[in-house]
């Protein structure tokens, strides 16, 4: 059961943390400091804020939550439709709370939106060969 749970509720977990304050900081400006700074050979510095390393763990959690589509049975199905009500719910924040109108959670939201159209896609895909090879 609990592999049946999006991991992508893993950044949004963290994005209300830091909206509410919780991890520190004034609400979503904690997103907004940097987390890794780096001299490049060319003389300038590249920066890494905390939203942009959310983003960052986000793409990493769709690649395994595409991974988990490709299990066969009933399990895949639950983890699917958890993951399109976590895509609901990003939805519902983004448009009714004022602190999700950023673009850290919109790229957020999208990541996951791109969960529950590969997952469903992935799962069509596999059951459509499980059945060729049957017959």
């Amino acid at each position: 059961m609990l592999l049946a749970i999006p991991l992508l509720i893993l950044p949004f977990a963290i994005y209300n943390l830091a909206l509410t304050g919780l991890l520190g900081g004034g609400g979503v400006a904690v997103l907004e400091t940097d987390v890794m700074a780096l001299s490049m050979l060319s003389g300038s510095t590249w920066t890494m804020s905390f939203g942009d390393l959310l983003i960052v763990i986000a793409l990493a959690l769709l690649f395994l939550e595409i991974i988990k589509a490709t299990r066969p049975g009933s399990r895949a199905l639950l983890d699917h439709m958890l993951s399109l009500v976590l895509f609901v719910v990003f939805l519902v924040e983004f448009l009714l709370v004022p602190g999700a109108a950023t673009q850290i959670f919109f790229i957020l939201m999208t990541i996951c939106f791109i969960d529950v159209v590969a997952g469903f896609a992935v799962s069509i895909r596999t059951a459509s060969r499980d059945l060729s090879i049957g017959l």
